[in-house]
């Protein structure tokens, strides 16, 4: 059942967030509102968690978690007793959660929102709370901690001076494919996660939508007993994770270099071919050069079409 209104049990004990400041506007029952606590988790190793986690979700009175039993096993091995209540709070049930989670808030209960692993909100379940949180005006605060992308991102030896995070790529194909093709020019260094089950498949596609000479970083099992990282171009990646990979797995990938001096259109055509045949279709192929050679896409269709290589009327 849930608290009655009004209830502490934030972290710290506090009534309306840390260091026993306001929670904000008025909550329901009078008082004010409660704070939501977004919490990082550790990506692998335990000890990795954020000095503050822990006597966090020893005070807290609302927990939602992503899954349950995880976070159980995350407060033992932080030596934690969780004395509050514990909701599911995953993908499938996060927009219907929502709107009680929200309500216990404007009724001054306090809640910590974790997943299981990283950052709320980043590819996991959060954002729907955070966002109506914010916009009811009830206070946010973080705890910070691990994050597989910027982990990641240093790790890989590629430049992170600017970056910008994809999450998992479409699943449908040709969603995908219209995906990377928009990506293809994009000269930030980009990151991806993806299942291991589809690792060498989307480095396939890759290769053929960005060229399979783009360098790139398969990050396996961060901060865990087995961590590797692979490095190489998109081309080489794909022919090392054709069989599988095993683990949680996040792509970097070097942003497009700095565009050429406009070539020749048989060099832009020739350059589509190449693409078509690493498996790009050729709409996407098309795109993706004329965005990385800055030439008009109608133009280079035109080309395309009235080439006599059979693969141009694909």
């Amino acid at each position: 059942m849930p608290d009655p209104p009004g209830t502490s049990g934030g972290p710290a004990g506090t009534s309306g967030g840390p260091a026993g400041t306001s929670g904000g506007p008025a909550g329901t029952s009078g008082g004010p509102a409660g704070t939501l606590t977004v919490a990082a988790a550790p990506i692998g190793q335990p000890a990795d968690a954020s000095g503050r986690l822990a006597p966090a979700l020893a005070a807290a009175g609302l927990i939602a978690a992503e899954d349950t039993r995880r976070l159980r096993r995350l407060a033992a091995a932080l030596g934690v007793r969780l004395s509050g209540r514990v909701v599911s709070y995953y993908d499938d049930v996060e927009t219907r959660r929502t709107p009680a989670l929200l309500a216990e808030l404007r009724a001054g209960q306090d809640v910590l929102l974790i997943t299981d692993a990283g950052m709320p909100g980043v590819s996991d379940p959060g954002y729907r709370l955070i966002a109506a949180a914010a916009e009811a005006g009830i206070r946010v605060t973080v705890l910070p901690g691990p994050s597989a992308v910027t982990t990641a991102l240093v790790v890989s030896g590629l430049p992170s001076d600017r970056f910008a995070f994809e999450g998992f790529p479409p699943r449908r194909a040709g969603e995908r494919g219209r995906r990377f093709a928009e990506l293809a020019a994009e000269r930030r260094t980009l990151v991806f996660f993806e299942s291991p089950r589809r690792t060498g498949a989307t480095l396939g596609e890759l290769a053929a939508a960005f060229g399979a000479d783009r360098r790139a970083a398969v990050c396996r099992e961060l901060t865990k007993t087995h961590e590797e990282v692979l490095r190489g171009t998109l081309g080489e990646l794909a022919e090392r994770t054709r069989d599988g990979v095993l683990g949680e797995i996040t792509l970097v990938v070097a942003g497009a270099p700095q565009s050429p001096e406009p070539g020749t259109t048989a060099d832009a055509v020739a350059e589509v071919m190449s693409r078509v045949r690493g498996g790009l279709s050729r709409k996407d192929a098309i795109a993706a050069v004329a965005a990385d050679l800055g030439l008009r896409r109608r133009e280079l269709y035109a080309a395309v079409v009235g080439h006599p290589d059979p693969l141009a009327g694909d």
